[in-house]
């Protein structure tokens, strides 16, 4: 059991990592020209931050703090990527599930993020709400080109250092612990009995700032545990560590768009849960 389980994180692994860098290159290279189209108009913006947010990885979501935070978006558009992003998790939903449905999710994920974006625009204009006192936020280098500093700043202190290590103890983690309790006991007997507690949960957990916890959501969606509704309700609310960027720089703001996605993703969860998916 060990021996396979080790095998299905290194190829999972092995996965994410090649993806991580083909999506790390193609945002360091076209930056500016993303930035350019997004900040031009409302509509803009939150379009083009949720149709960001699809794209694996957090890159996406630190682009769009570090805008938001210097005035160049609003508030829609920080709801949007986060809605729409799945964090570090997008790579192995691509890796775990049927592509056809990782798709699916996606779209689901990219027009809620953008129907959730104008939304939250409207609310906080309604409400009032101000952006904090802008702050400058460094995410990554301007060097565009696959050189020395790409590799070692890029490819080796972000990625491999940063992100693989936690991935693949998350995932090593979780594929045990759902292993070890499929094969000991009845994995659907142990979650509470009435899936809408099952759905609220998701959205509890979706709020942790942080890739990993959500990976459980996902194995019980792979093993067909759990129903969209809930798993999308968890993939909605969650972001990944898209936010911690913005934490460290307004908290003010960050409660305010998980307290949004909390409520939006919970809303559309039970929509489809009251659908029957």
């Amino acid at each position: 059991m060990i021996q396979e389980i080790l095998l299905e994180t290194s190829k999972i692994i092995f996965l994410v990592t090649v993806m991580m860098i083909l999506v790390e290159w193609i945002q360091v290279n076209y930056k500016e020209k993303i930035r350019g189209l997004l900040t031009s108009n409302i509509k803009n913006q939150i379009i083009g931050s949720s149709l960001l947010g699809m794209i694996p990885g957090c890159i996406d979501a630190f682009f769009i703090v570090s805008l938001y935070t210097h005035g160049l978006v609003g508030f829609g558009a920080l709801t949007a990527v986060m809605l729409s992003t799945a964090g570090d998790e997008a790579f192995i939903m691509l890796t775990m599930l049927p592509l056809e449905t990782t798709l699916k999710i996606f779209f689901l994920c990219f027009v809620f993020g953008i129907l959730g974006g104008f939304l939250a625009e409207w609310t906080a204009k309604k409400l009032g709400l101000k952006r904090s006192t802008t702050c400058v936020i460094e995410v990554h280098a301007d060097e565009s080109r696959m050189n020395r500093h790409f590799l070692k700043e890029h490819i080796f202190k972000h990625i491999i250092l940063k992100h693989i290590p936690k991935l693949a103890l998350w995932i090593l983690l979780t594929l045990l612990a759902v292993d070890l309790l499929t094969e000991n006991f009845d994995l659907e007997g142990i979650l509470p009995p009435n899936m809408l507690f099952v759905l609220i949960l998701a959205a509890i957990v979706g709020i942790i700032p942080e890739s990993g916890p959500h990976l459980i959501f996902l194995t019980l969606f792979v093993n067909g545990t759990i129903p969209l509704s809930v798993f999308l309700t968890n993939t909605l609310v969650q972001d990944g560590h898209g936010l911690l960027p913005l934490l460290s720089c307004s908290l003010k703001d960050t409660i305010n768009v998980k307290l949004f996605n909390a409520a939006f993703g919970l809303l559309i969860g039970l929509i489809f849960f009251s659908a029957g998916l």
